[in-house]
């Protein structure tokens, strides 16, 4: 799956999924293997890692341009994804699968477990005016851009 490039079409709620990596397992430990442009569908321009204590929230925002790849290394988080119209939980506690988030796509990362770190690989730099803060605002361009469709 390709990130779509339209300004005028936005990803829905089923593009965003859950991506099974590649793991071998072994007596002395697992080895899990991700690489761009076969698991991760884009050419990666940015990494970070986020820690934070149980029942914390992440996130609450949207990209208007940037593509996400969230992995938890370690732990549980529950990643809330909303199009606007529909909503759906996905929960990452296996390091061997990964959720492929479009832009345009509100979400919210929830800490289940003391002690977990998701990884998010980026299809953009850090550009602050990529972000959309405000869900109503959010919705709004949404609905005005389909709409020109």
């Amino acid at each position: 799956m390709s990130i779509s490039k339209s300004v005028h079409r936005f990803p829905r709620l089923d593009e965003v999924r859950p991506i099974d990596l590649p793991h071998h397992n072994r007596e002395d430990g697992e080895l899990v293997a991700l690489e761009a442009g076969a698991q991760v569908p884009f050419v990666i321009e940015r990494v970070f890692t986020i820690n934070a204590p149980r029942g914390a929230k992440r996130g609450n925002h949207a990209h208007r341009r940037c593509a996400q790849f969230l992995l938890c290394v370690c732990g549980s988080v529950d990643v809330y994804c909303d199009d606007g119209r529909e909503h759906r939980i996905f929960t990452l506690d296996r390091g061997v699968q990964a959720l492929l988030v479009p832009p345009m796509i509100w979400n919210t990362v929830e800490f289940r477990k003391a002690g977990s770190v998701l990884i998010v690989l980026c299809n953009r730099r850090y550009e602050r005016d990529d972000y959309i803060l405000d869900y109503a605002e959010f919705t709004s361009m949404r609905n005005a851009l389909e709409r020109q469709d």
